[in-house]
């Protein structure tokens, strides 16, 4: 999920309907409420955050040092003001990345996932077996050839690799997918994706590379 921090609701409502176009869940806030939420959302809510934007809203209340003691996710300044001066006062105020707008939400993505292999010591895949996914938007590869997939698989996908070995809820995966925020998607919609993403794996692989527990959640066999 991608968080938004503006005050104007056009900007947010825009974005929000560029990343649904690329299947990446994003919410929106205002300052005073992103304030409020950051500072209490718990951990799990935190952890489905792949990045945050920051646009438009009052500096003292959206301090991108305070987002990074909660969460080590990419902080990046949306800039409506081409200037050097500006640009620097960003980067000292703790941003990983300043984009001038007019800006292709395509290389947004691409940022957040070149500032995240900077965070993971430049590992841009994760191998599992046959197996190499990756964490840039690209289709897995299975013996080295692409196996495409709808974008809502292939990110629940990419999250149980980023989590490999470890094993996650159905909550956290609809989390990091769909968002915390939404509220027009059943949560039930993991298992039919993770179940066509069984199958297209199974019949690549020859076995079933995802462990299911009943109340437990997933995680890859690794």
């Amino acid at each position: 999920m991608i968080v938004i921090v503006d005050e104007r609701e056009l900007v947010k409502d825009g974005y929000h309907s560029l990343f649904e176009r690329e299947g990446v869940a994003s919410a929106g806030f205002g300052s005073n409420e992103f304030q409020e939420w950051v500072s209490s959302a718990p951990e799990t809510d935190l952890k489905a955050v792949r990045a945050f934007l920051i646009g438009e809203c009052a500096q003292d209340m959206v301090s991108p040092r305070k987002i990074r003691d909660r969460t080590s996710a990419p902080v990046i300044a949306l800039s409506d003001q081409p200037s050097l001066e500006n640009t620097l006062r960003l980067f000292e105020a703790g941003v990983d990345d300043v984009v001038r707008k007019p800006v292709h939400i395509r290389e947004i993505l691409a940022r957040i996932s070149a500032i995240s292999r900077r965070n993971h010591d430049e590992i841009s895949f994760t191998q599992v077996g046959a197996m190499r996914i990756f964490v840039d938007g690209r289709d897995p590869e299975i013996d080295g050839q692409p196996l495409p997939l709808p974008r809502r698989e292939r990110r629940i996908l990419e999250y149980l690799a980023s989590n490999c070995g470890r094993r996650v809820t159905k909550t956290q995966v609809f989390n990091a997918i769909y968002g915390i925020f939404d509220e027009e998607v059943e949560e039930n919609v993991v298992e039919s994706h993770i179940s066509k993403l069984r199958k297209k794996l199974r019949q690549k692989l020859g076995y079933d590379p995802i462990d299911s527990k009943r109340f437990l959640g997933y995680r890859l066999v690794v």
